[in-house]
C-alpha cells in the first residue's frame, strides 16, 4: 500500500512542478522567452534546472527519489505529505479519465445534432 501511495504522490508532485500554475513563478526563473519563426513566443530552459523543471520524465525521477528518501529517513513526517499527495494524485487521474470521457460524449452529441440537421 505504501508503494502505491508513493507512486501516486510522486505523480502528483511531478505534475505540480512541471504543469501547475502555482509552480509557474519557480519555473519562470529558469526559463527564457524566445520568438519562433512564426512569431510565436515560447518559453525555453535557460539551464539544466530549467530543463529539469519542464521535463516530466526528469522531474518524475527526482520526485520519486525525494519521496522515497523521505519515506525511509523521516517516515513520521513523510507519511502525511505522501498521504495528501497520493489522494490528490488519485483524484487527478480520475478527473482526467472522467473529463476525457465527458468531452468525448459532448463531441459525440454535437456530431449527432449536426447529422440530424
Amino acid at each position: 500500500m505504501a508503494f502505491v501511495m508513493i507512486v501516486l504522490a510522486s505523480y502528483r508532485l511531478t505534475h505540480l512542478i512541471v504543469f501547475d500554475k502555482i509552480a509557474e513563478p519557480l519555473r519562470n526563473r529558469f526559463l527564457k522567452k524566445i520568438e519562433t519563426e512564426s512569431h510565436e513566443i515560447k518559453k525555453v530552459p535557460k539551464s539544466m534546472i530549467g530543463y529539469l523543471l519542464t521535463c516530466y520524465w526528469c522531474t518524475g525521477v527526482w520526485s520519486a527519489i525525494l519521496l522515497g528518501l523521505m519515506y525511509i529517513l523521516v517516515p513520521s513526517i513523510a507519511k502525511y505529505f505522501i498521504f495528501i499527495l497520493s489522494i490528490a494524485g488519485g483524484q487527478a487521474i480520475l478527473e482526467t479519465f472522467v473529463g476525457v470521457n465527458i468531452k468525448k460524449t459532448e463531441m459525440y452529441n454535437e456530431k449527432v445534432k449536426q447529422s440530424k440537421k
